[in-house]
Formats: C-alpha cells, structure tokens, sequence
C-alpha cells in the first residue's frame, strides 16, 4: 500500500519523460526549452518525482545535471515504460491500417546487403507505408548497444560463438553457407574447378580476423588443412569489397546469399568446394520485449525468405 500511494499514484508518465530529457541534455534550462515549460516547473517535477520515490536521483553542479545510481535505474525503466507504449500505440496503429508500421532492424553489412535487403523488399511491396529503418555495425555494437538502448528492435546477425544471455532470446533462422567470390574480369571466376591451395597467396579482402565472420572464415581455411591468406585489405565494409573485386585483382569469402540476393553487386562464385563453411544466421530480440506487429511479420518473412531460397530453417 505504501508504493501504491507514494510512486503508483504519483509517478506519471509526463515526469518520466521530464527526467528523460533532463538526462540526456544533463541540463534543466535546456530541458525547459525543449519540453515547453519553465525551469522551475522542471525543477519542480523532478523534485516531486524524488519526493515519490524517497530517492535522490540527479546530483546537481555548477556543471548541470547528472542521474545519480537510483536515476540511471529508473531511466532505464523510463525508457522500457516508453517504448513498450510506442509499441502498444503502433499496434493500435497496425490493427486499424495493417499497411502501416515502423520497424527498427540492425544486422551486420553483409546480411544487411542480401538477406535483409531481401526481407525489406518483400515486406515494402505488401505493406507500402511500412517505414524499416536499418542500421548497419558490427555484432558487438548491435547486441551492446543498439539493441539493450532499444535503437533498434531486433538484429539479424551470424550467431556462430554466440550463446543467449539471461536478457535476449535468439532464434536461429537458416545456414548461410560461405563461397570464394571475385569480381566478373577475375581469372578465377572463369575457371571451372579450383582448389582452395592455389588461391592461398592471391590478394585478397576479408574481414578482420578478430570478427566473428573473420574467425569463421579462418576456421573454413584450418579446416582444409590451410591456414588463413594474408589479407592485403581487411574490412567489413561491403562497399569496399565491392569496389576491390571489380578490379578483378582480389578474392573474398562472403555468405552465398550475397550472391543470390544482393542485387547490383558485380561477384562471381570462384568454383572451390569448401568444408565446415555452414555460417548460422538468426534473429535476437530482447527478453520480455513485447514486439511490435511489423516486427513479427519481418520474423517470419525471414523465414519465407530462407525457404525460398532452399535453405529451410536452422534448428537448435
């Protein structure tokens, strides 16, 4: 009854959002500026809010403000309380105008190059007021930040080496097997059978070694009894490999949807047959985070996707 009457009936959603913008702009002039009210309303609200909980939860300095421990906890609350609610209204949205929607996706280039440009352009032409935003980094950046900070709503990543933590749930979607790929005017692309030995010492773009697809790659070389080329340029940037290969000078390993769905792009299969290249590709979300309508529906058209293209789905 005491929480009931000190925060469940005083606490509200508008002081949330004041602490919200307090935080992030650390000042409470700026926030009155932005938010339409006086700074003392400002200051007045929060001290209410301090009041309810019976906690200090901005240190104050000459400086501006700062959240002190109890306020980054209730922040973080602030922002589940918020997006679950923005949630809940595009759901509202979504039921009385099923074309509309906006979904968040983050995934790694690479995937964001084929099978995620797949997914969108599928969704897109049924769902034509559906907005996706997609936003490309590497697997440590997606899961630490961009996903936990709800930037984004679910990622698309290889999941090789990754276990779930007690916050996320993942949800394997297929086997995206790895291929030698060059450029069209590449001798290599023109040949009708190569072996991954004579390949070893030719110039090549990978992705840094140190990155998830940089290990797995590294473990498809070991697996045929090589070790890993010498890269002359490491990048993850899809841009970059791009550019390169079109020279007809350099080699690289990608997924083969890069070449089943990534449309534009100039790659040609080197012939190789390669062992152990099976690179798992799955979908994490947060744990306990209600999904938006949009958000389910991208989940099974993956799933469409990944049938079409005869991979079926990934178990376990």
């Amino acid at each position: 009854m005491q929480w009931l009457d000190r925060v469940g009936r005083r606490l509200k959603l508008r002081d949330l959002h004041i602490l919200l913008v307090v935080a992030e702009l650390g000042s409470m002039g700026k926030a009155a500026a932005q938010l339409g009210m006086t700074q003392p309303s400002v200051s007045k609200a929060i001290s209410e809010m301090e009041h309810a909980v019976g906690l200090r939860l901005l240190d104050r300095s000459s400086h501006g403000v700062e959240p002190t421990i109890y306020g980054r906890a209730l922040l973080r609350c602030g922002v589940a309380v918020f997006d679950e609610l923005r949630h809940g209204v595009e759901e509202l949205a979504f039921l009385t105008d099923p074309t509309a929607g906006d979904l968040r996706v983050g995934c790694t280039e690479s995937i964001a190059a084929g099978f995620v440009a797949a997914v969108v352009e599928r969704l897109a032409q049924q769902y034509p007021r559906a907005v996706f935003h997609v936003v490309p980094a590497d697997r440590a950046t997606l899961l630490t930040r961009e996903l936990r900070q709800r930037i984004v709503e679910l990622v698309v990543i290889g999941t090789p080496g990754l276990a779930p933590e007690a916050d996320t749930e993942m949800d394997a979607v297929f086997d995206d097997p790895f291929a030698v790929m060059a450029g069209p005017q590449s001798k290599w692309a023109r040949r009708k059978k190569v072996a991954l030995a004579e390949l070893v010492g030719e110039p090549w773009i990978l992705p840094p070694l140190d990155s998830v697809p940089g290990h797995h790659i590294a473990s498809v070389f070991r697996a045929m009894g090589l070790e890993p080329p010498a890269a002359q340029v490491l990048s993850l940037s899809i841009p970059m490999h791009q550019h390169l290969l079109a020279t007809g000078r350099f080699l690289t390993m990608l997924p083969t949807t890069m070449l089943r769905l990534g449309r534009g792009f100039q790659l040609k299969r080197v012939p190789v047959k390669l062992l152990e290249s099976h690179y798992r590709t799955g979908v994490v979300t947060l744990k306990g985070r209600t999904l938006s309508p949009l958000a389910r529906l991208f989940v099974e058209c993956c799933r469409d996707v990944s049938r079409n293209l005869g991979y079926g789905n990934a178990s376990g």
